[in-house]
């Protein structure tokens, strides 16, 4: 007994060190997000399966720029991880489609949308959402293979006024 145990100390051992740095480089560098609903079509389809790369370095400075993919807590729903196109950031002035009307995106703040807008659940609805919910930025589609691409960076035309430092 004694002997397979000692067998079995170094499998155990490099087992934890292994999961101990997996969790250090998803939670620091890279992780994977499982994308579901329509409300990102045509950047991710509406099926079960799909996934994308999530780049997590940079979130210190909330170094992010309009047109990128990022995921995100939900602001109505703490249990919730959404991905949306990042629109606007602090300062800037959006114009919201819907109801013709134009918002600033206050400090600490981005305006969020997802690619398809008729069935998106976005900052439409529940207002700017605060810096410090988004977790990262999506770089790539990893999965299914047939979709494997970098997640492309564009704005909605004509909607942003981005703010301006004189």
């Amino acid at each position: 007994m004694a002997q397979v145990l000692a067998a079995l100390r170094p499998l155990v051992k490099y087992c934890i060190g292994g999961t101990l740095i997996g969790l250090a480089i998803s939670d620091r560098y890279f992780s994977l997000a499982a994308v579901h609903g329509s409300s990102m079509h045509p950047t991710f389809e509406d099926r079960t399966g799909e996934y994308a790369l999530v780049q997590r370095s940079g979130l210190a400075r909330y170094d992010f720029s309009r047109g990128e993919v990022v995921t995100f807590v939900s602001p109505v729903d703490h249990r919730s991880t959404l991905v949306k196109r990042l629109i606007g950031m602090p300062g800037d002035w959006i114009s919201v489609p819907e109801t013709a009307e134009i918002r600033k995106v206050p400090e600490g703040h981005c305006w969020l949308e997802g690619d398809n807008g008729s069935v998106s659940w976005d900052s439409r609805y529940y207002d700017p959402v605060p810096l410090g919910l988004v977790q990262g930025r999506v770089t790539h589609v990893v999965w299914p293979p047939h979709k494997i691409s970098r997640a492309d960076k564009r704005l909605p035309e004509g909607r942003v006024m981005p703010h301006r430092h004189f």
